[in-house]
């Protein structure tokens, strides 16, 4: 047996995921796509992470939680218009995955959990107020590095320009 392969039948190569955070952002549906058209040529996986921030109404608990579940309920039709998306462009069925927290402890706590996720994918936004949240939240805790490549898709480039770099 080469060294490179599987040493038993029960050990299948591992699948690299890409891992795409889904939000309202316009900017998100780049990287969905880079990410759908990469995994495909590729072989990988795409996992959709979608993060609810946590509800702070603590004086009426029946409301946190309507604002809990509608959050979520939001959350998840975003998710699964996403995975249609990946599954139209790439035929494959992502990972959705829903948390709930702040964007960065979220995304720290899968990735240490998910040791196939290997490359994160964000796209810069275009407008005037700079790249996005997630690309400025990157950017300014560089000091605190990912323990995976973050691939960053400019907002700007065309779906057929994306296609070609993926």
């Amino acid at each position: 047996m080469s060294e490179a392969g599987p040493t038993s039948e029960s050990e299948a190569p591992r699948r690299r995921k890409f891992l795409v955070v889904v939000d309202k952002s316009p900017e998100h549906r780049k990287a969905l796509r880079y990410a759908a058209r990469r995994a495909e040529h590729t072989g990988g996986l795409v996992t959709l992470l979608t993060v609810v921030s946590p509800a702070d109404f603590q004086h009426w608990r029946s409301v946190e939680d309507a604002m809990r579940e509608e959050a979520m309920q939001e959350s998840e039709k975003m998710l699964y218009e996403a995975a249609r998306e990946v599954n139209h462009l790439s035929g494959l069925f992502p990972e959705i995955v829903i948390r709930e927290g702040k964007s960065r402890d979220v995304l720290m706590d899968l990735l240490t959990e998910d040791p196939d996720i290997s490359i994160l994918v964000l796209a810069s936004g275009t407008a005037r107020e700079g790249p996005g949240p997630l690309v400025s939240l990157v950017a300014q805790q560089a000091q605190q590095a990912y323990p995976i490549p973050v691939t960053i898709v400019p907002g700007h480039l065309s779906d057929e320009a994306i296609d070609g770099l993926a």
